[in-house]
Parts: structure tokens; C-alpha cells; sequence
């Protein structure tokens, strides 16, 4: 299996809406690294998995678009608590429609809200 990695980062904010949040329910900023790992069994008639350029192009979309922002104010997290799980499901589901090279079979996205904290969605494309 193939894989290749692309990864950006970004200070954004959010707040927790679940019960009793404590201080994580008050709106607070966060450095959020994101790595998407794309997976495949072959490679491509140029031997690549995945073009590179439309996979950092749609990362970097996707980094301009919550930059700076509420994520509770961005319609993907409408109605969702939004923390780094879902987080990580909302870029996944932007990058498969961004980026569709045949070769891809699995996409993990892993979102990090600090050095020591990460969720991971991971799912066949």
C-alpha cells in the first residue's frame, strides 16, 4: 500500500456546546496542524498516488477557508459540537470532493488542536 502525506497549519477558533464545557465553552483560538494521508494499492501511469499540487491546493482552500474564523459560526459545523473529531470529518469530506485521483482507496485526516491532542477520521474514499 502507497501512502503520501500533505499537511498545513492555522489558528482558528471554536467553543464547545456540550454540557458543562468548563472553559473549552468560552471561544478560544487554537494553532490546528491538519495532515490528510492518502492510501492506495498502485500508483499511477506517472507513478504517483496522488497529484501533489491538487492536494495541497485543496488543503490550502480548505486553510483559507476556516483561517481566523468561529468554527461554530461555518455552516459544515451547523448543528454539530464542533470539536477536532468533527473537525477532522469536515475536511475529509471537502478533500474527497476536491481531489479524486483514481489511485486514492483511503484517506485518514488527522487534525491536531496543539502538541499534544489529534483526531483522526479515516475512511475508503
Amino acid at each position: 500500500m502507497y501512502s503520501t502525506t500533505v499537511s498545513t497549519d492555522f489558528v482558528a477558533q471554536h467553543f464547545l456546546t456540550v454540557p458543562n464545557p468548563g472553559p473549552e465553552g468560552e471561544p478560544h483560538s487554537h494553532h490546528f496542524e491538519i495532515e490528510m494521508t492518502f492510501r492506495g494499492p498502485e500508483l499511477n501511469e506517472y507513478d504517483y498516488l496522488v497529484d501533489i499540487d491538487d492536494a495541497d491546493a485543496a488543503l490550502s482552500e480548505l486553510a483559507d477557508r476556516y483561517r481566523d474564523e468561529l468554527l461554530n459560526d461555518c455552516p459544515a459545523f451547523e448543528g454539530y459540537n464542533p470539536s477536532v473529531e468533527r473537525f477532522a470529518r469536515v475536511v475529509f469530506e471537502r478533500v474527497t470532493d476536491a481531489v479524486d485521483d483514481d489511485t486514492v482507496t483511503e484517506l485518514a485526516v488527522t487534525v491536531w488542536e496543539d502538541d499534544t491532542a489529534a483526531a483522526t477520521y479515516d475512511a475508503s474514499v
